[in-house]
């Protein structure tokens, strides 16, 4: 019997690109969307929910990941702990928050305050850009 714990880390045979650990260690950072969407594309298997994304950047409280979405795919409700900016670069996406809906097509940007609930739906294959700034939790006082 082994001692070790398992994981939800997927094996290095597993992995769809580097570990994160050195690929966000740099102090500066260049994409070009178009090549990383193309890269995603050539994916055999899309996520879960019908869509891809690759986080781009990640440092401390800040994420940057870009999203692909097929038609009618998304995201079901959730929240974030922090800032959330939704920038569509392609597509038509309907993000439903706290009741409101909203029609975002290329070039709109949608944000949203810590924790308020939402969902991403793709009305067509749709691509966006996502930042999340996490905002810092109390520390308890003694």
């Amino acid at each position: 019997m082994s001692d070790e714990q398992p994981t939800n880390e997927p094996a290095a045979s597993e992995r769809l690109c580097e570990h994160p650990t050195p690929r966000f260690a740099a102090p500066q950072h260049y994409y070009d969307l178009d090549a990383v969407t193309t890269k995603l594309r050539e994916e055999l298997e899309s996520g879960q929910s019908g869509h891809r994304q690759q986080t781009l950047y990640k440092h401390g409280s800040t994420t940057v990941a870009l999203f692909l979405f097929g038609e009618l795919s998304g995201l079901a409700a959730h929240r974030a702990q922090g800032v959330v900016m939704i920038h569509v670069l392609d597509g038509h996406i309907q993000i439903t928050a706290t009741g409101e809906v909203h029609d975002l097509r290329a070039g709109h940007l949608l944000m949203l305050a810590p924790g308020v609930e939402h969902d991403v739906s793709a009305r067509i294959p749709s691509r966006m850009l996502l930042t999340v700034h996490l905002t810092p939790r109390p520390t308890p006082t003694a």
